[in-house]
């Protein structure tokens, strides 16, 4: 009991005392201020404070740093602005019903061929049909697109897309390999 109050006592002891112990008699515990010939090192006048002689000042056109900023680009080279979340698990899709059909818009950054379909919604007993997919070639343009028709009008369909020739990432990995659309209804 008595150490437990004490302990905090000779802490301080100890961090006072240091490494070397006491100092023996005719030693100072402190360490003298550095010097150098006999004079501290740090030397400090008492003065007034006052400005320095100034620099003439520079009135001409200062030299522009960096180029002008009309280099830049101002837009997109493609005409919707496509996330690029590494998350996402499907490729992202704007569908826009068309006359008996879909217009079907997707980043043309997962190969170079898809495949895309529109597949009817209602419920089908037995064997489901085979969907028909349309092949699409991007052509190297930013986004690719393709016109489903020959729809139902106002009938529910699910677009579905397919990158068959998906490139490998870095490490080796498949990049997006499908995408889907929620349920989507022709004009």
């Amino acid at each position: 009991m008595l150490l437990g109050r004490c302990a905090p006592a000779m802490a301080a002891l100890v961090l006072l005392g240091g490494c070397g112990g006491t100092p023996t008699p005719g030693s100072s515990a402190a360490t003298p201020a550095p010097q150098a010939n006999g004079q501290p090192w740090v030397v400090v006048q008492t003065g007034s404070a006052t400005p320095g002689p100034s620099a003439a000042i520079y009135t001409g056109t200062p030299r522009a740093g960096l180029p002008s900023v009309s280099f830049l680009a101002t837009g997109s080279a493609c005409a919707i602005g496509w996330p690029h979340d590494v998350g996402m698990v499907l490729i992202p899709m704007v569908v826009t019903p068309v006359a008996g059909g879909f217009k079907v818009e997707w980043p043309a950054e997962y190969g170079s061929t898809y495949r895309v379909t529109a597949v009817l919604q209602p419920v089908v007993v037995g064997a489901q049909p085979t969907p028909s997919w349309q092949t699409v070639n991007s052509g190297g343009a930013c986004t690719a697109s393709a016109t489903i028709t020959g729809l139902k009008t106002g009938e529910p369909y699910i677009v579905f897309l397919d990158a068959p020739d998906t490139p490998r990432n870095v490490e080796g990995t498949k990049s997006l390999q499908s995408g889907r659309s929620g349920v989507v209804r022709p004009l």
